[in-house]
């Protein structure tokens, strides 16, 4: 059974500043834990129900499991609801990409729901590496994991001084700007750098200054703007459309 202490860091590790005193995320729910069997991340531990590891006795073999009552899971995790398992993961190691590709960069995207749901828009469309700036939301929040719906294990995010590293690239940067050619007149290269800025402040200058190209998605109604993940799935479809 799980024990006071492990109940007491399954919370803590909800905690950005305890993400990095340990070096541990969580991951949530059933769906998303399932996905780890799939990935390279390493597993401390996963907690859940009984029944829940006798019906991924195969699955999981692998994985040290702790048994939980669904009452101290619920009381551990961040969700509402689909609290059966709950696995301790350790931070990877990474090293800012240099393969050539498709990326995407992100500028102040702060919110972590955005993110998780722009790694996951990237795992649909093949795209292995997402450089961010260091403000960015939280790669390893619960509620970014969560949103990737456990694509979090085939998407590295890379948070870094994101200007230094565009001025390193030598890759076009397709910047998104509300002024920009339209992606429908665009042509897209089929290795570059989608650069995406925050909802409230776009794409800043210290970045902006590394755009190859301005691109915008036109507008056909009265929405004064988009929400910047979907704003992203737009593009990359425009890119990958090109270049299938």
């Amino acid at each position: 059974m799980i024990s006071k202490n492990q109940l007491k860091l399954l919370r803590a590790l909800g905690q950005k500043k305890q993400r990095k005193a340990h070096g541990l995320f969580l991951v949530q729910g059933e769906k998303n834990v399932l996905e780890l069997a799939e990935s390279n991340l390493t597993v401390q531990h996963i907690f859940a129900t009984a029944d829940f590891i006798a019906h991924n006795h195969n699955t999981l073999s692998r994985f040290e499991c702790i048994e939980a009552s669904l009452d101290d899971l619920t009381k551990a995790s961040t969700l509402v609801s689909n609290n059966a398992a709950i696995a301790v993961v350790e931070i990877p190691t990474l090293t800012a990409p240099t393969a050539q590709g498709l990326m995407i960069a992100l500028d102040g995207v702060q919110d972590p729901g955005n993110l998780g749901t722009i790694i996951r828009v990237a795992d649909w469309y093949g795209i292995q590496h997402i450089v961010a700036s260091t403000d960015c939301a939280d790669p390893y929040n619960p509620k970014t994991i969560s949103a990737t719906m456990g694509s979090f294990g085939r998407v590295q995010v890379h948070q870094l001084d994101l200007p230094n590293y565009l001025e390193q690239s030598n890759l076009p940067v397709y910047g998104a700007f509300l002024e920009g050619v339209s992606v429908h007149k665009t042509e897209f290269a089929a290795e570059g750098i989608l650069l995406m800025g925050s909802e409230s402040h776009g794409v800043r200058a210290e970045a902006a200054k590394y755009v190859t190209d301005k691109i915008t998605i036109p507008a056909f109604g009265g929405a004064e703007s988009l929400n910047v993940a979907m704003a992203t799935g737009i593009i990359l479809d425009n890119i990958r459309r090109q270049n299938s």
